[in-house]
């Protein structure tokens, strides 16, 4: 399962410890999203007690994670920093645009006006 919603009234929580009963023991859960979506204590638990079979996650309710933080040693995870957007071609694009940015600014001539 891998999720991409917005945080909302709706949304907070939408994948709790009855959710992960009913998942797959195969079942990989992936949240690039927001770490609002899911219960991490239950994300914890469903990991540990086998419930599911990993998880991918680069979001957390405590970003960075702390040290001895459960998900930190929880079985079968990927843990990364809030970056699983990130490849190359975007940083070459941001970081090239944002130059040309400040260049037209300082020239009195700003583009990629966002607000007029």
């Amino acid at each position: 399962m891998t999720l991409h919603l917005k945080v909302s009234d709706h949304t907070r929580g939408i994948i709790g410890r009855s959710d992960f009963a009913r998942m797959r023991p195969d079942a990989f859960l992936i949240n690039t999203s927001r770490a609002a979506l899911v219960d991490q204590d239950a994300l914890v638990s469903a990991l540990t007690s086998g419930k599911i079979a990993g998880a991918a996650v680069d979001v957390y309710d405590e970003e960075p994670l702390p040290p001895g933080h459960p998900l930190l040693t929880a079985p079968h995870t990927v843990l990364t920093p809030h970056l699983g957007y990130v490849v190359e071609q975007g940083y070459d694009l941001y970081f090239t645009q944002v130059v040309e940015d400040i260049r037209a600014f300082l020239d009195g001539s700003p583009i990629r006006i966002l607000n007029q």
